[in-house]
């Protein structure tokens, strides 16, 4: 609406009518099948009929049940050990590709190919690789390395490593190109005063290098806690259908898989399980923001 004086005059709700295409698909596909979820963990629901109100009931069952805690278990070890790789490799390999020199853009490219590989041919490229009868295992027979194959994929907690394997290895150029971006910004000034100081290459990195992308470094550390949480392809494609030898490397997000689409169907207890995943989620990814906060201060 226009005044006499010229200026236009904006109803308060008009920035509103922008935000509201994406505010709908926020509720469609975010905060609508989340209640949903909640709603559901609350019922016997089955997934090919509906349900009656049992309140906490299926969290009684979850934590009671020895599959729910093997599988928050191996969740737990897998972000252990997953993490610290995923915060720490990556740095080192950004480090060592940032150089400006000749055929550099090859090696960076080559680093970054597992990121844009689908995780279904990742995972039975790497079935192929770690099997009974695979390359590791005719290799090290051949060389006379190892008397029989190592049971990749037929040993509960190798199955685990190796899916470990698998996710950190598709992860390092994900997360290398965030440190490449933070290394970026660090001042050549302070590189060149430390070395002035009689600081050698590890000095520098950990004195210069290290503090600089330390945000960096926290932020990757709560991405890939989240992500590590979530595995769930890498356990399906090297373990089968059941995760492992007696389901002994299932995760909590290949439980409910398998809970909420199995023979039983059972979505009211798949609903619980991954309302307590989203739990354990949120509390590592709250433990990040009060370790980035505790940083800046």
């Amino acid at each position: 609406m226009e005044t006499e004086t010229g200026l236009v005059h904006r109803r308060w709700w008009s920035p509103y009518l922008f935000l509201l295409p994406g505010l709908v698909m926020v509720a469609l596909f975010s905060l609508w099948p989340f209640v949903n979820t909640v709603v559901l963990s609350l019922t016997d629901a089955q997934i090919l009929k509906g349900g009656t109100f049992v309140g906490l009931d299926n969290y009684g069952r979850a934590l009671a049940d020895p599959d729910f805690w093997t599988a928050t278990t191996n969740s737990v070890l897998y972000l252990v050990v997953v993490v610290p790789c995923l915060v720490l490799l990556p740095l080192a390999l950004a480090v060592l590709v940032q150089k400006k020199i000749p055929g550099i853009g090859f090696f960076r490219s080559a680093f970054y190919t597992p990121v844009i590989a689908s995780a279904v041919v990742v995972g039975l490229m790497w079935q192929w690789v770690l099997r009974s009868d695979g390359l590791v295992n005719t290799v090290f027979q051949k060389l006379g390395v190892i008397a029989g194959p190592i049971p990749f994929l037929t040993d509960s907690t190798m199955l685990l490593v190796s899916a470990m394997i698998v996710t950190i290895w598709k992860g390092l150029g994900y997360y290398m190109v965030f440190y490449l971006a933070a290394l970026g910004n660090v001042p050549v000034s302070l590189y060149e005063a430390a070395a002035l100081d009689g600081a050698g290459p590890l000095r520098r990195f950990l004195s210069v290098t290290v503090p600089c992308v330390k945000p960096m470094m926290l932020l990757v550390g709560t991405l890939s806690a989240i992500s590590a949480l979530r595995v769930f392809t890498e356990v399906y494609i090297l373990g089968g259908e059941s995760g492992g030898p007696g389901g002994g490397a299932r995760t909590l997000p290949f439980l409910v898989r398998q809970v909420g689409l199995g023979f039983a169907g059972e979505t009211g207890y798949a609903a619980a399980v991954s309302i307590l995943l989203f739990l354990l989620t949120l509390g590592f990814s709250l433990l990040g923001r009060k370790l980035s906060k505790g940083d800046e201060g």
